[in-house]
């Protein structure tokens, strides 16, 4: 071998371990391209890992599947596990469920009879996950703590704070909020302290704000969504500036960047920040990376509604289309752009059915919870106040003592009791609503939730109260640049 070939690779190992992708991809990939040796195993992983890192997801699909065949040919299974488990991971991202499948009991073939080695951590996390899936709380639970022990002995903090996030992923799923919500606490206490590498920090990110979203944690949500973008902005060094240092510098370009962007979008249209969000949504749809289409669609959903709530129904139409396109369901936005288009039975048949085919509601509390709510707005425009009652009296068992969930509940009872020609009633829901949203900060729930206290107050024949609430709901929407409702 060739003292220049010698060198290359040296180079771009050191450059793997320093986490500068691009450096460590390009010098690969010249080797690749003009091979003096077949590349090791380990150098495989590193083009598929500098690959990914440089947006080339085929080219690091094309490496890993080299990598597993030469560490099968050396007899490493503890190599070949990881390299099945990332396949694996990447396929289910690129939306091959049966070769994601398939990969997945390689990595079980190759690991379940080794002795306890980190590599088993990976599978276990995808057993959590399936587990969780079909509610086998035992299962789930006990592939959690095989993770944290295997964590544990090998010393890796990317390892203990992914076990711990699993683990709240489950506890969460099963309703034990509090003891999920201080695990996953520490596991970004971990990410927000620089402690993780790149890989992990941005895997952690997209997990805890994922979790925040259908678990209605707002304040976390906003809180890791400000470190995630301070994270991700160019120029990228991979840690927060207090942590610089400390550790492996990441360099280049970042792929969860798009991905903890849309997340930010979803964050910025709850406080109301919807020429922000909208911009942002549309950055986000040109940074994802081909495995994560799943982002772009969730972007697109965030851009309609804005859109949807402002009056601009042919864009909003669009925006869902796209997050149809990309395989999400865009409801229950597209259920009430179809109320504002006046088309209110398609309306209710639209989140009828995406009630419906939610499979396990504990895994998305907040993504039910909206279901719910729109479920009780288009049954009231219909004249169903049957059915809104039962949608709303589901969203209050929901809700629990989850602040954004309870003035959700609230809002849609206050709603309900006003069409029942209940004034009084509805004022003692609607208050707690109204100052619910107000201290989340969360201004157009705040703002049609004043406009049911208006309608309260006048039932009630306090003319002044209802002309007060009214006028704040009009100069709310003003601000939002929404259509009043």
């Amino acid at each position: 071998m060739s003292a220049p070939t010698i060198d290359r690779i040296a180079r771009a190992r050191d450059a793997a371990t320093r986490e500068s992708w691009s450096e460590a991809y390009g010098l690969l990939h010249a080797h690749d391209a003009h091979p003096s040796r077949a590349p090791t195993a380990g150098d495989l992983m590193i083009l598929a890992d500098a690959a990914w890192w440089s947006g080339h997801v085929d080219e690091s699909v094309a490496a890993r599947l080299r990598a597993h065949a030469a560490y099968v040919a050396g007899g490493d299974h503890r190599g070949a596990g990881l390299a099945s488990w990332w396949l694996s991971y990447e396929y289910a991202g690129l939306g091959r469920p049966a070769a994601a499948a398939g990969w997945l009991h390689r990595a079980h073939h190759h690991l379940d009879d080794e002795p306890p080695c980190p590599e088993q951590c990976f599978p276990a996390w995808t057993d959590a996950e399936q587990a969780t899936a079909r509610g086998d709380r035992a299962a789930a639970l006990a592939a959690t703590h095989r993770m944290t022990r295997l964590a544990l002995r090998s010393g890796s903090p990317d390892l203990l704070a992914l076990s711990r996030q699993a683990e709240a992923s489950v506890l969460l799923a099963h309703g034990r909020r509090a003891e999920a919500l201080a695990l996953l606490d520490e596991a970004m206490r971990a990410v927000t302290a620089g402690e993780l590498t790149g890989l992990f920090t941005g895997l952690l990110y997209d997990l805890a704000l994922t979790r925040c979203g259908e678990a209605a944690e707002l304040g976390r949500a906003v809180e890791w969504t400000n470190a995630a973008m301070e994270w991700c902005a160019p120029p990228w060094t991979g840690r927060p500036a207090h942590t610089a240092g400390t550790g492996p510098v990441p360099s280049g370009e970042n792929p969860f960047r798009g991905v903890c962007r849309a997340h930010r979008v979803r964050v910025l249209d709850l406080l109301g920040a919807w020429a922000l969000a909208e911009a942002e949504a549309r950055q986000a749809c040109r940074e994802v990376p081909a495995d994560r289409l799943d982002a772009a669609a969730a972007a697109y959903c965030a851009a309609g509604d804005v859109q949807r709530r402002q009056g601009r129904l042919e864009e909003a139409a669009v925006s869902y289309a796209h997050a149809h396109e990309l395989g999400r369901i865009p409801q229950p936005g597209l259920a009430l752009l179809r109320l504002a288009q006046g088309r209110a039975e398609a309306a209710v048949a639209g989140v009828e059915l995406a009630l419906a085919c939610q499979s396990d509601p504990r895994h998305d509390l907040l993504g039910r919870a909206r279901l719910l709510a729109a479920r009780t707005e288009v049954a009231l425009a219909v004249r169903d106040v049957p059915g809104a009652a039962g949608a709303a009296a589901a969203l209050e068992v929901l809700a629990g003592d989850v602040p954004l969930l309870r003035a959700m509940a609230c809002s849609a009872r206050g709603a309900v009791a006003l069409a029942e020609a209940r004034p009084e009633p509805a004022l003692r829901l609607l208050r707690p609503a109204l100052a619910g949203w107000l201290a989340l900060r969360v201004p157009y729930e705040a703002a049609r939730t004043r406009t049911l206290v208006a309608a309260a107050f006048r039932a009630l024949g306090d003319g002044a109260a209802a002309r007060r609430e009214r006028g704040a709901a009009r100069a709310a929407f003003e601000r939002l640049g929404a259509v009043p409702v």
